[in-house]
């Protein structure tokens, strides 16, 4: 008999076969060894997301799963958050339930687009912590759906610590309030499913590695997040992008103010958008870590060993990276932080 999963299972096979040629060759190849290992860990990770997501998900019985860590890196991950998902049909209604833990920016974004693994279009509504009712312990319940938007598919909580290390996680759970039947998969339903972890893989592959900025140690004018995105960017925030390329005697110094806002950070990532490996070194920094000048600003420096200055971010052996602000509900859009390569010596 043929089967068509087999048919959706070999083509996966065959997209992850040759996702590497991205970034072994071309205009967006990576450009050391470093980056290279870092690809194959990439394509494995992603893959990791792709089957939790679109695979094993299911929105008449939803759960809510980790989609970042220390080991599961993608997308723009950092150190001081914690990413939940959930898928969500647009008919159906839920309940969300947990305990907020020492956050400092919590919320739930729905969003909507296509429906076969493509990455979200849209975002149909945010509730963050500062519109959510809390009981004395931090419980909280949300019932959301059914959606005026027909495309809502997903459901991503973030959960901002400025000590993710040391401070208590928030708890949840998601239940569908409409009951459903057992599951009974099928050829044709798990032949989908590996089709939709496909396409999400390869809207991934269409984007990544970054090719290499030709105007590095800069940082673009930030920006509000719009409602129309692509992926699942947060309603609440404003972003910058830059980038960097030092050599071993130089240090890259950043130096701006940040309005009152619940949260924010800088993070480096790779080509790949994945930080680096925060376990061991410092390599991202938030306003609670931060140390300030008396007017309120800051400097951040970014160099390959320790330069003896407060705010040092270390490349952790990456010679060229991006830098990476977000701003969660800030008073007013953050002004453009300056920079400036200086020699260590």
């Amino acid at each position: 008999m043929a089967y068509e999963t087999t048919d959706a299972f070999h083509e996966l096979l065959d997209l992850i076969g040759s996702a590497d040629e991205l970034f072994l060759s071309g205009d967006r190849a990576v450009p050391d060894e470093v980056s290279v290992v870092e690809g194959y860990q990439w394509i494995t990770q992603i893959l990791a997301v792709a089957l939790e997501c679109y695979l094993w998900a299911d929105e008449d019985r939803p759960t809510m799963v980790p989609i970042t860590s220390p080991t599961l890196k993608w997308g723009g991950d950092n150190a001081d958050a914690y990413y939940w998902f959930a898928p969500v049909s647009p008919a159906r209604r839920y309940r969300v339930t947990g305990v907020r833990g020492d956050s400092a920016y919590l919320s739930f974004t729905v969003y909507g687009g296509p429906s076969d693994g493509r990455w979200s279009d849209r975002i149909v509504m945010t509730v963050n912590d500062r519109t959510m009712t809390f009981g004395d312990d931090g419980s909280f319940a949300l019932e959301v759906g059914p959606f005026d938007d027909s495309t809502s598919n997903a459901l991503v909580l973030r959960d901002y610590l400025v000590d993710p290390v040391r401070g208590r996680r928030t708890s949840v759970a998601i239940e569908a309030l409409d009951p459903a039947p057992p599951p009974r998969r099928d050829d044709a339903e798990v032949a989908q499913r590996f089709r939709r972890a496909a396409n999400f893989l390869r809207d991934l592959l269409a984007i990544f590695p970054l090719a290499r900025d030709p105007e590095p140690n800069t940082v673009q004018e930030p920006y509000a997040q719009p409602a129309i995105t692509y992926g699942w960017a947060a309603g609440d925030a404003a972003y910058a992008m830059g980038s960097y390329a030092l050599a071993d005697d130089e240090a890259l110094v950043i130096e701006g103010t940040s309005p009152p806002c619940a949260f924010w950070n800088l993070c480096l990532w790779n080509q790949f958008l994945q930080t680096y490996d925060y376990r061991y070194e410092r390599v991202t920094i938030n306003g609670g870590q931060c140390s300030y000048e008396a007017d309120g600003s800051w400097r951040i420096v970014v160099a390959h060993r320790d330069p003896g200055m407060p705010n040092w971010l270390s490349t952790a052996g990456h010679r060229e990276g991006r830098l990476w602000f977000r701003w969660f509900l800030a008073e007013s859009l953050p002004a453009r932080p300056t920079t400036r390569v200086i020699k260590l010596s």
